[in-house]
């Protein structure tokens, strides 16, 4: 007899299950799910290979007064539908109300907004620590799949947590894949616990001092609850090595977990995609590019953390590239330091890396590549309004974090051709560090010949009165609004700045005798690129006007409002220069 998934409420609704009713509420929690997913998109892989992990988590454990932490969080799929969200998964009118991430905003059995890897094991130790302060004794848990155990916070946690000296439950839910396949030592030694049944000498987990328990088929509810109870209530670090499949029960996911990991809508019989993308994409642009270069040169090398795919390496360019792709897994602080001994070593290493994931190496970037002076090239994507829109996921902030490194060039191309000829400028000279933004949105093409002067602004049209500074993919707005301007009578100056970390100084005092400029970027105000401009004019009669993004945390937004909100149509800004 089939469970009413709508008298799940919470996790106390599946406490009195059996064995049998466990079992048949995960295969119709994997029905629900595959049928969300299919329809809707999301994280396919990841949460249809811990259906089981999850309801035996919450069947066990007494959340959320035990803590549960999920690593990167999205895995939680099921989690959420067994802590009173199962609308947003069985009826397509609610898919859109939970994020794809756990969100404290949603639901007190949340803990955390996470969406970045390897943190879960530091922030359970910081609840531990607190509960231990407190004389608590509820139960606190990890769940850390093995892509995101490689990270350094993970490794740092898991060499902190033991010396608590109380409970503290780590699961590993080992999949045997990243976003891509794993890369690393780590996971030959995870290879040799599994094949080994857990019974291995060589074991790290054991010789940090945790207790390690080994469940050999962690899709097998009653192997986990076993080693869930065993592990449950204990008075020192225990970790549990649940050994899963990535996309379990839909075979398309199963025989493709790179490309299932995360999908658009698909089609549930075969996997095939409901809509095939035909069109132009920047990141295809980057990875032909690279291999060509490649192909001329054996000192370039391509670097990613564990996103591949997202910078356009599918498997066969990957394999094309051979010895001169290196991906370090989903580790971006090594990513860069690496990038750096590259450079110092006499390489040309060229590193795509997702925006939002750059921030996770600052001090790299500042202390490895910039204090040394190292040539290495950084090629961020997802940037901006049109980047990935959870709040997790901001990408719109990596202007002001990396144009105000010294020594660091920050260079914005406005269309395609730009793109190419500052990839090319930027492996071929050897006195800077530089960033090259992706454009975001669709792909921009010009006639125009690029100006190889990557110091100086191309002024694209003079003018009179006013001028408009477009910066990246911001430089098509202003375009526009330049024309609407025209049209007034009106005859703008209208400038792509191209560098957005040092400034033309000779463009800039030829603006001094207008009466207003407005700058646009693609990225938040404060302490962006339209600053350096208002501050280098500020002695200066002219009105400078930064226009860009608020300084704030936006989750699921609409870009075009975004844009609206934010005086960044052609409209709005022609309106501004017309006042």
């Amino acid at each position: 007899m089939k469970i009413d998934l709508t008298s799940i409420k919470s996790p106390r609704d599946i406490k009195n299950l059996d064995l049998s009713q466990l079992t048949m509420l995960s295969e119709q929690l994997r029905a629900e799910l595959m049928k969300k997913l299919s329809a809707h998109g999301g994280h396919v892989g990841p949460n249809l290979g811990v259906v089981e992990a999850t309801v035996a988590l919450h069947y066990v454990f007494d959340a959320p007064t035990d803590r549960i932490v999920f690593d990167v969080s999205h895995q939680t799929y099921v989690h959420k539908m067994l802590t009173g969200r199962i609308s947003a998964f069985i009826s397509p009118e609610h898919y859109n109300d939970v994020t794809g991430y756990t969100c404290p905003r949603e639901s007190g059995y949340d803990l955390f907004e996470v969406g970045h890897t390897s943190t879960s094991i530091a922030l359970a130790a910081g609840l531990a620590k607190s509960r231990n302060l407190e004389g608590g004794k509820e139960n606190v848990v990890a769940f850390i799949g093995d892509a995101s155990l490689g990270g350094g916070e993970a490794l740092e946690g898991l060499d902190f947590a033991p010396t608590l000296g109380s409970n503290f439950i780590v699961i590993l839910n080992d999949n045997q894949m990243s976003i891509a396949e794993n890369h690393g030592a780590l996971y030959d030694h995870l290879r040799e616990l599994r094949e080994s049944n857990g019974t291995a000498h060589n074991n790290i987990f054991r010789a940090l001092g945790y207790r390690y328990i080994y469940v050999s088929d962690g899709n097998d509810l009653h192997s986990l609850i076993e080693a869930f109870r065993a592990a449950r209530n204990a008075d020192h670090a225990v970790l549990i090595h649940i050994n899963t499949l990535k996309g379990a029960g839909l075979p398309a996911a199963e025989a493709d977990k790179e490309t299932f990991h995360y999908a658009g809508p698909f089609d549930l019989k075969t996997g095939a995609p409901l809509q095939d993308d035909l069109t132009e994409d920047y990141t295809d642009i980057f990875a032909r590019h690279m291999l060509t270069r490649m192909g001329e040169d054996r000192r370039i090398v391509a670097l990613t953390a564990g996103t591949p795919g997202a910078i356009g390496f599918t498997p066969d360019r990957r394999k094309a590239a051979g010895k001169q792709f290196v991906d370090v897994g989903i580790c971006e602080q090594a990513g860069v330091a690496v990038a750096a001994g590259l450079a110092k070593g006499g390489s040309r290493p060229v590193f795509g890396v997702m925006a939002t994931f750059i921030q996770r190496s600052y001090d790299q970037l500042s202390q490895d590549v910039a204090i040394n002076g190292l040539p290495a090239v950084f090629v961020d994507f997802a940037g901006g309004v049109w980047g990935i829109p959870d709040m997790t996921h901001l990408g719109f902030f990596d202007i002001p974090m990396i144009s105000n490194i010294p020594e660091f060039v920050f260079l914005a191309p406005a269309n395609a051709e730009e793109y190419l000829a500052m990839l090319d400028w930027a492996i071929d000279q050897t006195d800077h560090p530089v960033l090259v933004r992706t454009p975001g949105g669709p792909v921009v093409h010009t006639d125009r010949p690029v100006n190889t002067d990557i110091f100086r602004y191309d002024i694209v049209s003079e003018g009179e009165d006013v001028a408009i500074i477009g910066a990246g993919d911001f430089f098509g707005i202003a375009a526009e609004a330049a024309e609407i301007l025209r049209k007034k009578g009106k005859k703008p100056m209208l400038i792509n700045p191209r560098n957005l970390s040092q400034l033309d100084t000779v463009c800039l005092d030829s603006l001094k005798k207008l009466r207003k400029v407005v700058t646009l970027e693609d990225g938040i105000t404060d302490g962006g690129f339209g600053q350096k401009i208002a501050a280098y004019l500020g002695d200066s009669d002219v009105k400078v006007i930064t226009l860009g993004l608020k300084k704030e945390f936006l989750d699921r937004y609409n870009a075009t409002e975004v844009l609206r909100d934010n005086s960044l149509t052609p409209g709005q800004v022609a309106n501004l220069l017309s006042e």
